[in-house]
């Protein structure tokens, strides 16, 4: 009896038997927190040995041109300096990639020379993308007339192979590294101008873009507040790749002599010249051409492993 008023509470009833207590917030679960588009795309490019090998290259052109452009003296040799009685030497311990016409150190050159290569490739792409984005956002927001005079107008450009429009860009301005950066960079505006008009195209009339316009945004501000951060990631593989392009442009006008002058040291401007000892000295044209290569090829691959990357069917873990 007395163990049965012992379970009984005070108001005569059983008691219900007290359920262990989950540990931890019962409102949470374990799970991972989703993965913002850029993580996702790291992840992914992390797994391409391909682009990884492109950006450890990359990112040693760029600290050689840094170290280069800041400390020269670090080099072996005065890239500028002539010594005829050193002309023509072939690869050795005590010039590596030999000497040219005029006696002086290849590799210091070769060296030397991707501060240019790189300068040209990034500030090129950089006039190509505020021109050009900025062009392919009104074309494709706006529509109507505005959208037809300029993507006439790009496509016109277009027609035209971008070297020859490059030159015939140069011819006008004239020579010189600040005249190559402007043509390269202009005659790169219509791809750029079409990546962002047909991407506006397919995501202007999304509910987020008619909410911005109930609210009162203007025409800029939907633009770039809410539409361009949707094309982003397209602008940055078309970039990547334009590196490349305007490398090679750069390259192609010095080899013409029309890019950058003498005595600087460019690799398409190295590789026109050493065309005239092409059998009794290769080495002129053997190392300028692997490094416009190799940088080419980098930029390349960074900006396929990129476009993989951001592709939501290859991101797959």
């Amino acid at each position: 009896m007395a163990a049965a008023e012992a379970v009984l509470n005070e108001n005569g009833q059983t008691p219900e038997p007290e359920m262990p207590e989950p540990e931890g917030n019962p409102t949470s679960f374990d799970q991972e927190k989703p993965e913002s588009l850029w993580e996702s795309m790291w992840y992914s490019l992390k797994s391409s040995k391909p682009a990884m090998i492109s950006l450890v290259y990359i990112g040693i052109l760029v600290v050689i041109a840094i170290v280069t452009s800041l400390f020269p003296s670090i080099l072996p040799y005065d890239p500028y300096a002539q010594d005829l009685s050193q002309s023509l030497q072939a690869p050795s311990a005590a010039h590596w990639f030999g000497t040219d016409e005029q006696g002086r150190d290849i590799f210091c050159r070769v060296l030397v020379g991707t501060q240019i290569s790189l300068t040209v490739g990034l500030l090129a792409v950089g006039i190509a993308l505020v021109i050009g984005v900025t062009l392919g956002a009104i074309a494709g927001y706006k529509g109507g007339a505005v959208d037809t005079v300029i993507m006439r107008i790009m496509d016109v450009m277009l027609a035209i192979p971008s070297t020859l429009l490059a030159i015939a860009f140069m011819a006008a301005f004239g020579k010189g590294i600040e005249k190559a950066v402007i043509a390269i960079g202009l005659v790169s505006i219509p791809e750029y101008a079409r990546i962002v008009r047909s991407q506006i195209l397919s995501v202007k009339q999304n509910d987020y873009t008619a909410a911005a316009r109930v609210i009162g945004d203007s025409d800029s501000a939907i633009i770039f507040r809410h539409v361009l951060p949707n094309v982003l990631p397209s602008i940055i593989v078309r970039a990547t790749l334009g590196i490349s392009g305007a490398i090679l442009d750069c390259a192609a006008l010095g080899f013409l002599g029309l890019g950058v002058q003498p005595p600087a040291a460019e690799w398409g401007d190295m590789l026109g010249r050493g065309r005239n000892y092409v059998f009794s000295a290769p080495w002129l044209m053997i190392y300028p051409g692997a490094a416009i290569t190799l940088a080419v090829l980098a930029f390349n691959l960074l900006g396929d492993g990129i476009r993989d990357a951001l592709d939501p069917k290859s991101r797959t873990r």
